[in-house]
């Protein structure tokens, strides 16, 4: 019979498409996983992957085998969740996921609420981009996201609305927009913006924040952080979008810079995300309000 740890093994494999960053996901040794594999290969009479001395490929089979299996260790998750939750008298541990362009500036203001909520349980905070974020909470290494819509998700997670997250438009203090407290999107059209690197959502987002106008990335330069993006512009290299959380909760004050409000822009939405299948669904719940309550402290600040 296939085990949950061969399981495990296709879907590092799959992701990582690397025997040796599989292994050490798993934390094994690369012979155990390929061993691992290879027994599961043999006894259910298909290739799951070809191999070469410098590649890995997973064959169309071993792709869905591998889907599957992370909907199995999901399941899996839950179960054990379930039980975890009826043997601890209370005490449980909540890993949450977050993307960087909200975790780092909502998440410092929302624990102390969290630990006055939910007292017995612990949290550990994992900081990763969307895509990663959603294979976690899919095969079960997460149980919660905080991330930002729109997103595409699978039909398996369930999300709670947080708030709505709209934009400042940040530019040197003697920028030709730098003395506009409020900007439109005639404004910014054959302007080009400083923006976070691809596979931030942040970066789509800003980008299609105005419905039938396409906005132009400044792309002789890509951010890591919006503290990079902040020193940017400060530096007078180029002008950017601002999440007015990150802008609450004090990314910019300690720069010299303009901030404009920017009107009329598609705000992102920041949401709480979760499995359907989750025994804790009330205890997110309760999270998600203690979000909501730091958020508008944020900005009442």
């Amino acid at each position: 019979m296939t085990t949950l740890r061969q399981l495990r093994f296709l879907v590092a494999l799959d992701e990582t498409q690397n025997f040796s960053r599989a292994s050490e996901l798993c934390n094994v040794t690369q012979s155990t996983l390929s061993t691992g594999l290879k027994e599961m290969e043999e006894r259910l009479g298909v290739q799951v992957a070809e191999r070469t001395k410098h590649n890995v490929m997973m064959t169309p089979v071993g792709r869905e085998l591998a889907e599957r299996a992370r909907g199995i260790l999901s399941e899996v998750q839950d179960f054990e969740d379930r039980a975890e939750r009826e043997n601890s008298a209370g005490t449980s541990s909540i890993r949450l996921g977050t993307i960087p362009t909200v975790g780092p500036y909502l998440m410092p203001r929302a624990m102390p609420l969290l630990r006055q909520r939910l007292p017995d349980t612990k949290f550990y905070l994992r900081e990763e981009l969307t895509d990663q974020l959603v294979e976690g909470l899919i095969d079960g290494r997460l149980d919660l996201l905080l991330l930002a819509l729109p997103h595409p998700l699978p039909p398996q997670i369930e999300t709670e609305a947080l708030f709505s997250d709209g934009y400042y438009l940040a530019t040197p203090a003697d920028h030709p927009l730098g003395n506009r407290d409020k900007v439109g999107a005639d404004d910014l059209v054959d302007r080009h913006l400083l923006l976070l690197e691809k596979g931030h959502c942040l970066q789509r987002h800003a980008l299609s924040s105005f419905s039938g106008i396409n906005l132009d990335e400044d792309e002789s330069f890509s951010a890591t952080s919006l503290s990079t993006l902040v020193a940017m512009v400060e530096e007078d290299l180029g002008i950017t979008l601002l999440p007015k959380l990150a802008v609450d909760a004090g990314i910019s004050k300690t720069h010299h810079l303009h901030l404009g409000n920017v009107e009329g822009a598609i705000p992102r939405d920041v949401a709480l995300a979760w499995r359907k299948s989750s025994p804790n669904a009330d205890t997110y719940r309760d999270v998600a309000s203690c979000l909501k309550t730091a958020r508008e402290q944020l900005a009442a600040s």
